[in-house]
């Protein structure tokens, strides 16, 4: 039987566009969850630590946001805190290797490296993108902007970013818009979709983006409590209705997404969930309290960060 669930004593507030639905549809959607992680394998990976070794004195990360992987081992992290820059790069021995970024970011929040190692990361707070080499050295900036007037949250911007084909790029704005965006290889928008709501191709907080090797776009609807999938033109494709999903991420013929009741406050901890990305049936499960992003490295490891982890370390699973 899965673990009753702590709940945090923390909340975050949340955009006017994305309150929450009333109670008993969340106690359904919940109880739907639960059904469906406990019919299928659970604690398929196992829960490790991938602690780090701070350079100098004083160093330490912050709230990690968001964490890739290259092809080669090295891990990014993006990171909130102010004692160290807010990209950083280590080896598989917990070192850094390299790391950028100071005053160039408000809100931090995703970082993803594309099919050619270039490293992507996403602001929270200006809307703006940024491309820069493995070594640090910028070579996009895109400023989504469009941010809505009148806010109090410094929580008004884009969330996440995916690469397609031919150089394509997608982009959720999703706090405070209810959108994606899809963009040129050199910064230039082409289209865009989506308008608060819970219909179809209607979001509340698209929070994580991904594609699949099929041209299929899969969007955590985080306030939806649901995976919503489209073609690349932004073509309703289904939903899978689970619980608030933060992160999406394909590997092979899965999609694992990260992922909370929505009942539970936010944060609440919750689940690294594993996904047949044709039906969307649940493969797995793994309990996490790390749910803010999912990455999955070449070798099969979920990496992901959290609200509050020890400042020396972020979370990881491995078979």
């Amino acid at each position: 039987m899965l673990k009753a669930l702590r709940i945090a004593p923390w909340l975050i507030v949340l955009p006017v566009c994305a309150q929450r639905p009333d109670a008993a549809s969340q106690a359904k959607a919940t109880a739907h969850l639960l059904s469906l992680l406990e019919g299928a394998p659970q604690h398929v990976l196992k829960p490790a630590s991938f602690s780090v070794h701070a350079p100098s004195d004083g160093w330490e990360l912050g709230m990690v946001s968001s964490i890739a992987a290259d092809g080669n081992g090295a891990i990014y992290v993006l990171h909130r805190g102010d004692k160290s820059d807010p990209v950083e790069v280590f080896n598989r021995e917990g070192r850094v290797l390299r790391s950028w970024g100071k005053g160039l970011y408000k809100t931090p929040h995703s970082i993803r490296i594309d099919p050619e190692g270039n490293v992507w990361t996403v602001d929270a707070e200006s809307s703006v993108v940024l491309k820069f080499t493995p070594q640090g050295k910028q070579l996009l900036r895109i400023e989504v902007g469009e941010q809505p007037a009148g806010r109090t949250s410094r929580f008004v911007g884009t969330t996440d970013i995916a690469f397609g084909p031919h150089g394509r790029l997608f982009i959720s704005d999703g706090y405070g818009n209810a959108r994606i965006l899809e963009y040129t290889v050199d910064g230039k928008r082409v289209h865009q979709w989506g308008t608060p709501g819970s219909g179809p191709g209607q979001f509340r907080l698209p929070h994580g983006i991904a594609i699949d090797q099929d041209g299929v776009l899969y969007i955590a609807d985080r306030e939806n409590g649901r995976i919503q999938k489209f073609d690349l033109e932004g073509k309703f494709l289904s939903e899978w209705p689970l619980g608030r999903t933060y992160a999406v991420q394909v590997e092979g013929d899965a999609v694992w997404a990260a992922m909370q009741p929505i009942d539970l406050p936010v944060p609440s901890p919750g689940w690294m969930v594993k996904l047949d990305r044709k039906t969307g049936a649940v493969l797995g499960s793994v309990e996490s309290s790390g749910l803010h992003s999912i990455t999955v490295t070449g070798t099969g490891e979920l990496l992901s960060g959290d609200f509050k982890q020890p400042p020396l370390s972020f979370f990881l699973f491995r078979k």
